[in-house]
C-alpha cells in the first residue's frame, strides 16, 4: 500500500501561467469563530454570531455545545445581511459525548465548560487527536476542583464528570507545548465560583497573539481580565466570576487562511486584494503584511481590505515564527522557491500540532527536490530546483496549501487528500483555481461566485 493509497484521488495543483489578478474572499476566522461560540454559550443572554466561518472544527464546536444542551440555530440575521447563528445558552448537562476530530480548540477549550455541566461529558477523536497534549488543561481543571478520567494518559479520550459548577481560582500551568491551555481557562473562567489566576511557568509561550484575541473577546462581552500586556504580573492572567452579555458578533476573515492568495501574489509577481482585512485585529495572520513584504511583495491596506503585490521574486528570510506558527508551513513553501536560503525559528511546538509539521515539511519539500533541515526549533531551507511528485498532507490543512503554493511554481505536483482543506478553509480548490482564472476586469473571485458553501445560495 503507498501512502497515498488511503486517499487514492490526488489534486493535481494548477500551474501558474502568469500573473495573478484577483480578489479573493476569505471566510471567517476559525480561531474567533470556536472562541464567539464558546462566549455565546456561558453567557446570560441568547447573542449573534454573523458570518461564522462553517468548517469542521467550527461545525464540530457547534455540535458539542448542542451535545451539551446549547441552542445554535442556523440562518439569516436579524437584519437579513447575511448568515448568522443564534446562540441560546441553557443550562448546561450531560450525560454527552463530544467528537472533538482533530481540532484543538474543541479538544482543549471544551473540558472547562463540560465541568459547569449536570453530568459527564465524554471526549472523544480522531486517532491523532490522541497524541496531542491535553495535560495542561487536565491537570489545571484537577487542581480547580474538577473530576475527569483520562486513565492518566493527559490526553484523549476522556470523561469530565460535571458538577454543575467549578471552585476555580488560583492555577499553575505550564503551557509552553500550547496557547490554547491559558485560553481554555480564561474563556470559562467567568463561570467559575472564584474566577482563575492563571499562572504559566513554562518557557517562552507560543502564539501570544491567540491568547490576546481571548482575552480581547473576553473583554467584548463583560468579563474583567487583569493581563501581562496592560500593566499585570509576567505570565499571569486572572479572571474575575461575573455574568456574560450576549453580543451580536461579526467574524473577521481568516487572516491566516489568507496566506496561499497573497503567497500566489508573490509568487507569480500578480496581485491579490483580500476585502474586508480589518484594520485592527489580534489573529495572528495580519503579521503576513511584514513578512511577505519582507519576502519581496508590497502591500496596502485600507478601510475596504489589503492589496498585496507581488515583485516577480521571493527572497529568503530570517525570521522567529514563535508568535505566528500557523504561518510556518506557507513561509516554508515559500522559501523553497526563494533566490536566497531562509531561517525558520521559534516554531518547535509545531510537531504537537496537526502533524509534526516540521518533519513533514522537511520531508515533503526535500521529496520534491528541495533541501530542508531540521533544527531544534524550526527549519534552514536552502533553495533548490524542485520537480513534481506527490506532496503528502498527513490529515493537516496547512500542509495541503502549503503544496498548492509550490505547485504555481513547480509543474506536475499532486497533492494526496486536498479534501483536509474543509477543516478550516472549505472550497479551497475552487477558490483556488477561481483565483487563477479570475479575469480581473469583471468580478474577480467574488463571495457569490466561489464563496464558502454557506456563502453560495441553496448550498
Amino acid at each position: 500500500m503507498t501512502e497515498s493509497s488511503a486517499h487514492p484521488a490526488l489534486w493535481p495543483a494548477p500551474h501558474a501561467t502568469g500573473a495573478v489578478d484577483a480578489t479573493v474572499t476569505v471566510p471567517g476566522s476559525k480561531s474567533v469563530t470556536n472562541r464567539a461560540l464558546v462566549l455565546a454559550a456561558l453567557s446570560s443572554e441568547p447573542g449573534w454570531l454573523r458570518r461564522p466561518l462553517r468548517s469542521r472544527d467550527t461545525l464540530l464546536m457547534a455540535e458539542a455545545l448542542r451535545a451539551m444542551g446549547v441552542g445554535i440555530e442556523e440562518g439569516v440575521g436579524p437584519d437579513g445581511s447575511g448568515e448568522a447563528w443564534r446562540v441560546i445558552p441553557a443550562g448546561l448537562h450531560g450525560p454527552a459525548t463530544v467528537d472533538v476530530g482533530n481540532a484543538g480548540t474543541v479538544m482543549r477549550f471544551l473540558p472547562p465548560v463540560a465541568c459547569l455541566a449536570d453530568g459527564p461529558v465524554h471526549f472523544d477523536g480522531d486517532p491523532r487527536s490522541y497524541e496531542r497534549p491535553l495535560h495542561g488543561v487536565i491537570d489545571a481543571l484537577r487542581a480547580l476542583g474538577a473530576r475527569i478520567d483520562d486513565e492518566a494518559r493527559g490526553a484523549l479520550p476522556l470523561t469530565v464528570h460535571g458538577a454543575g459548577a467549578l471552585d476555580g481560582g488560583p492555577v499553575a500551568i505550564d503551557a509552553s507545548s500550547s496557547s490554547q491551555f491559558v485560553s481554555a481557562l480564561l474563556l470559562s473562567a467567568p463561570r467559575f465560583n472564584q474566577g482563575v489566576e492563571v499562572r504559566h511557568t513554562g518557557r517562552a509561550l507560543p502564539s501570544m497573539p491567540h491568547i490576546r484575541m481571548t482575552v480581547d473577546m473576553l473583554r467584548a462581552v463583560g468579563a474583567q481580565v487583569d493581563e501581562p500586556e496592560t500593566g499585570g504580573e509576567p505570565d499571569v492572567w486572572r479572571v474575575s466570576p461575573s455574568a456574560l452579555l450576549g453580543r451580536d458578533l461579526t467574524v473577521e476573515p481568516d487572516l491566516s487562511n489568507a496566506q496561499p492568495f497573497l503567497a500566489a501574489a508573490l509568487v507569480t509577481g500578480g496581485r491579490v486584494t483580500v476585502p474586508d482585512w480589518p484594520l485592527r485585529t489580534t489573529q495572528p495572520g495580519d503579521a503576513l503584511r511584514e513578512i511577505f513584504t519582507a519576502m519581496g511583495g508590497s502591500c496596502e491596506l485600507t478601510e475596504s481590505g489589503l492589496t498585496f503585490t507581488g515583485s516577480g521574486r521571493v527572497h529568503g528570510i530570517d525570521v522567529d515564527l514563535g508568535e505566528v506558527g500557523e504561518l510556518t508551513p506557507g513561509i516554508a513553501a515559500l522559501a523553497a522557491l526563494a533566490d536566497s536560503p531562509s531561517t525558520l525559528s521559534g516554531v518547535a511546538h509545531l510537531r504537537l500540532h496537526e502533524t509534526d509539521r516540521l518533519a513533514a515539511l522537511t520531508k515533503e519539500i526535500n521529496n520534491l527536490g528541495g533541501d530542508v533541515t531540521e533544527t531544534a526549533d524550526g527549519l534552514v531551507i536552502r533553495p533548490r530546483p524542485l520537480h513534481g511528485g506527490v506532496f503528502q498532507t498527513y490529515d493537516d490543512h496547512r500542509m495541503a496549501t502549503a503544496a498548492a503554493v509550490i505547485g504555481l511554481a513547480v509543474p506536475g505536483v499532486e497533492v494526496e487528500n486536498i479534501g483536509t482543506t474543509a477543516k478550516t478553509l472549505p472550497d479551497f480548490p475552487d477558490l483556488w483555481t477561481g483565483m487563477l482564472d479570475a479575469d480581473p476586469d469583471t468580478v474577480g473571485v467574488t463571495p457569490g461566485a466561489l464563496g464558502t458553501s454557506a456563502e453560495r445560495p441553496g448550498a
